[in-house]
């Protein structure tokens, strides 16, 4: 229903665009397919199809809450008043969500409506190029629908919107984004920027896929069959043999204001920026939604002193980890914030002592609970995150749309740890051993004597935090069902979302997830 929507707006847009041109349209007419053709730019619709990515996945209340507040990274707790939002985000951490969940909800139909925007190119006759990027982009919307939803509508390029859309099962969905971005890769460029969808962005979300087809299929026993691994392997070859990549000597770097330049390990983000992702031109908020919503009030820059991680997770790094944070130019020597995890007493600029807003020291601590109520320290409990440096550019830049971080969907580092873990399922544990060391040692932690899927699993936590993942590697390794610091019991319903109630109502070819 939202898709018709959003259609019938296009055709309204379609509409003011042809005032200046002579269609002979009567009051009460509808505008025709030739029309339409002859008035639509389809470089217009692929920005606008780019553009679809900003709301899902950078707003903190979409897709990337899903993936992060349900697993063992991220936890948004009440503090007094603040950040109750009706139980919503205690829902996501307890794992007690329902078919009416509003993140849920809008999570689905934002994802959906990126489908949407990336197929609807496919109707205006784009060029063979044009094509293969809004097939990428509609194969990634694809991707992570199956991921949370375990099922996904789809339509083909000129579907009548009059019908509900069929629905792909796992299987099917799994198979037709392998057979799309095989065959789009030779047709993606392979020297686009990285906001861009290029071979190496098509091959690592084909690694992706290939590396979770196992637990799709069946999420509470996965499997891991050989030739899929060897294909993860192998896709990783080719982007290892690119020679456009490499680890970074500054972690921090990949996710900077300028990491469209300094960024050595980003193969696919979305660009940011004034003009680009400021409020109205984009629907949702950009990458300051990884900052802000984590610091304090007088932290500068300011924030909404909400979400944190948990003191099991941080534990989880070595001192001498550089991922685990410290200071970073640019950031600290400006304002006195540090960046990665922020714990004990913060300072401003000039190394000034900061306060929280009842005059207390403002010290981040270990201990969390899910509901604070102590006025004495509701403000500075839980260990904050900070893995996007704050642009501070510009005053506009430090908390807003403006700001100009390029948010980052697909990494080096985790298309090396993805061959990693491939080698290690395949018997090859030597092999992957060396792969994970090899980033080990660049990130300042001590060296593994063993591969084991345990310790894999804390890596690719280590290394990915907060981008997104997280929920899918623990579902992935058997670990989502565990119980954890603030997630005392479990249910194997909650390996899947449940099919938001509205859209059950509108789309009979929807099926509700088992168990709700």
């Amino acid at each position: 229903m939202r898709s018709k929507i959003a259609y019938i707006i296009l055709v309204l847009v379609i509409g003011g665009m042809a005032s200046c041109t002579k269609l002979d349209e009567k009051l009460g007419s509808t505008l025709t397919k030739t029309q339409a053709d002859s008035v639509i730019k389809v470089a217009a619709l692929l920005v606008t199809a780019y553009d679809g990515l900003q709301l899902p996945f950078q707003d903190q209340s979409n897709y990337w809450a899903l993936c992060e507040m349900t697993s063992d990274e991220a936890v948004a707790p009440t503090r007094g008043g603040d950040w109750d939002d009706n139980g919503v985000w205690r829902a996501l951490k307890l794992h007690n969500w329902n078919s009416d969940h509003t993140f849920i909800g809008n999570s689905f139909t934002n994802i959906l409506q990126l489908q949407f925007l990336a197929t609807n190119v496919l109707n205006f006759h784009p060029s063979d190029a044009q094509a293969a990027e809004a097939r990428f982009l509609r194969a990634f919307s694809m991707f992570a629908t199956l991921d949370g939803w375990g099922q996904v509508p789809f339509r083909n390029p000129g579907d009548t919107l009059l019908n509900a859309p069929k629905v792909l099962k796992a299987g099917e969905a799994a198979d037709f984004i392998i057979s799309e971005l095989e065959a789009i890769i030779p047709i993606l460029s392979d020297s686009a920027k990285a906001y861009t969808a290029n071979k190496n962005a098509a091959r690592a979300l084909l690694m992706k896929v290939y590396l979770n087809r196992g637990a799709f299929l069946n999420r509470q026993s996965p499997t891991f069959d050989a030739a899929d691994m060897q294909k993860v392997i192998s896709l990783a070859d080719q982007i290892i043999s690119s020679g456009k990549y490499s680890i970074n000597n500054n972690f921090f770097a990949n996710f900077a204001y300028n990491n469209d330049v300094v960024g050595t390990e980003n193969i696919f983000t979305q660009r940011n920026g004034p003009g680009i992702s400021t409020a109205g031109s984009r629907g949702g908020n950009n990458a300051f939604c990884r900052w802000a919503p984590t610091l304090h009030y007088n932290q500068d820059p300011s924030g909404w002193n909400g979400f944190t991680t948990i003191s099991d997770f941080y534990d989880k790094f070595e001192a001498t980890d550089t991922r685990r944070g410290g200071s970073y130019a640019g950031v600290t020597d400006v304002t006195g914030l540090k960046v990665g995890f922020l714990l004990g007493q913060q300072y401003g600029a000039g190394g000034v002592a900061l306060q929280d807003r009842k005059g207390h020291p403002l010290s981040f601590t270990r201990e969390l609970k899910l509901q604070e109520t102590d006025p004495a320290t509701l403000e500075v409990t839980g260990i904050r995150v900070v893995k996007y440096p704050p642009d501070l550019t510009s005053k506009e830049s430090r908390n807003s749309n403006n700001a100009s971080n390029d948010y980052v969907f697909l990494r080096y580092a985790d298309v090396l740890l993805m061959k990693a873990e491939a080698m290690l399922r395949t018997g090859d544990a030597a092999g992957g051993l060396i792969i994970v060391n090899d980033l080990r040692v660049k990130r300042g932690a001590t060296a593994f004597t063993s591969l084991t899927l345990d310790n894999l699993i804390d890596e690719r936590g280590r290394e990915m935090y907060w981008e997104g993942w997280r929920r899918e590697d623990l579902i992935r390794f058997g670990k989502f069902l565990e119980t954890w610091q603030l997630k005392p019991s479990d249910d194997p319903k909650y390996l899947l979302f449940p099919i938001p109630t509205s859209d059950l109502s509108v789309n009979k070819n929807l099926v509700q997830n088992p168990g709700y």
